[in-house]
């Protein structure tokens, strides 16, 4: 679960942010500037980030603030499940990653795996939509949610692409180190309990 001042930064920061894009009056937008710096001061009290780098995340953020979408391509084959090895911490994690714009979660996940492991799939059935700040995940400055997606392999061999360096399948019982920003050792147990019961209904928070 997320801590008691991350959940307070992220509030005062999507207020701020809501604030600057809609308000009108000059001593308002001066007002709801000062709330996400305070926002920022918070994050820097509290993380190793500087205040100058998370002053850069929270002042690119434009318009009402929503929570951003991530999402995570599930695939097995013969009881294991498809993982790559994420270039960015060396750890490993379902291939996934932000949702572009104009595109769907499904036509996303379908991208994605075949950029971090050059198969070829087809979306099934949508697992989970779960709020990270609800799972164990470590603090980060935005809020997101998780789509994670069923897929099946119709074609195309294993390689890495320009974010990952190694893709391998994994049993249950034998999982690699997780890179936990992008999933959770809960998380991967909940995806093999759709393994063992195809007919389970979504999850959902």
């Amino acid at each position: 679960m997320s801590m008691k001042w991350l959940d307070w930064a992220k509030r005062i920061q999507a207020l701020s942010q809501s604030g600057l894009a809609f308000s009108k009056d000059l001593y308002d937008i001066e007002r709801y500037e000062e709330l996400r710096e305070i926002s920022a001061e918070i994050m820097a009290e509290h993380t190793n980030l500087e205040i100058n780098i998370i002053n850069d995340l929270f002042t690119n953020e434009t318009g009402y603030q929503t929570p951003k979408v991530d999402v995570r391509g599930v695939v097995f084959k013969n009881g294991k499940i498809l993982m790559v090895k994420e270039n960015i911490d060396n750890q490993w994690a379902l291939p996934g990653g932000f949702c572009d714009v104009g595109m769907s979660p499904s036509e996303n996940v379908v991208k994605e795996i075949k950029e971090e492991s050059n198969y070829d799939v087809i979306p099934v059935k949508l697992i989970a939509l779960l709020d990270k700040n609800k799972h164990p995940h470590p603090p980060e400055a935005y809020h997101y949610y998780k789509v994670f997606i069923l897929c099946e392999i119709i074609g195309g061999e294993p390689a890495t692409g320009l974010e990952t360096s190694q893709v391998e399948f994994f049993s249950e019982h034998n999982l690699p180190p997780l890179s936990e920003n992008r999933n959770t050792v809960t998380q991967l147990k909940m995806v093999f309990d759709f393994l063992r019961n195809p007919e389970k209904e979504a999850i959902f928070d």
